[in-house]
């Protein structure tokens, strides 16, 4: 009579859990993709500097009737803000973690 012996496999045992690199990539990515959109947004609610023909009729009325300056400097400053902190997660992460 033959019998059969059935010896165990050595499979690579993969621990599961998380890999606290990749958590961070993904906040990282997180926030650079909402501070592109919010400069997007930002840089779109800035009021330009007119130029040209219909410039000259709205700078006059602009003159007359004033200008909204506090919400402008708001804008121009979280534009830079926002601008600084896009680079700076870009620099992480082409420098980090690519």
């Amino acid at each position: 009579m033959i019998t059969a012996t059935l010896t165990p496999i050595a499979l690579p045992i993969r621990k599961i859990g998380v890999n606290p690199l990749g958590v961070l990539k993904i906040i990282v990515l997180t926030i650079h993709v909402l501070l592109s959109v919010g400069l997007i947004t930002v840089v779109l609610l800035q009021s330009g500097y007119s130029a040209g023909l219909s410039g000259a009729i709205a700078g006059g009325a602009q003159q007359i009737w004033g200008k909204k300056k506090g919400i402008d400097e708001l804008l121009g400053r979280l534009s830079g803000w926002m601008a600084a902190g896009f680079m700076v997660t870009a620099l992480l992460l082409s420098i980090v973690f690519y």
